[in-house]
């Protein structure tokens, strides 16, 4: 399963885009050896993994913060790791990506005009509510963004904590 978050690391760092062949076969992967593995009930446990993955990024692709492809590669963690793991993933991955922003921020030299877009954005997501409108106006933004692909921290994150809670022995 590493392999599989290192190369969807590396196609997103390079395209800006985790593609649907990788995160299908991910999640459809984790579902049918679940299935196989261990019958109906890790089937169910692999499916509340995957609604965990999906429910944790889904409201920041809503609003224009992430893209799909970031969405299903949790969700495909959690089709694998199922739901306690995933979350776990999942704040393991929000942190790598908060340091990793932060790097990047740093070394742009230019912080305040990300301090800036970070408390225009917080106005924004507070007052317009609507994650239409908000999508939308993400969009508009991104031309003048530092971008982070996102499938980078998910895939350093996760192993990150796999690694933390002895799985990778």
């Amino acid at each position: 399963m590493s392999v599989i978050l290192v190369e969807a690391a590396i196609i997103d760092g390079r395209q800006l885009r985790v593609p649907n062949w990788l995160t299908f076969h991910f999640v459809v992967g984790g579902l049918a050896y679940a299935c196989w593995a261990g019958g109906r009930e890790a089937l169910l446990w692999s499916l509340a993994g995957t609604g965990v993955g999906l429910i944790t990024l889904l409201p920041l692709y809503a609003i224009g913060g992430m893209g799909a492809g970031d969405v299903k590669l949790m969700a495909g963690v959690g089709a694998w790791m199922g739901p306690a793991t995933t979350l776990g993933a999942f704040v393991s991955s929000a942190l790598v990506g908060g340091m990793i922003g932060m790097v990047m921020i740093v070394a742009s030299g230019d912080w305040i005009r990300h301090w800036v877009m970070c408390q225009t954005i917080g106005h924004e997501i507070v007052s317009i509510r609507n994650p239409s409108r908000l999508a939308e106006l993400a969009g508009e933004r991104k031309k003048t963004m530092m971008l982070l692909p996102y499938g980078i921290p998910i895939a350093v994150g996760s192993i990150l904590y796999f690694g933390w809670t002895g799985m990778l022995t």
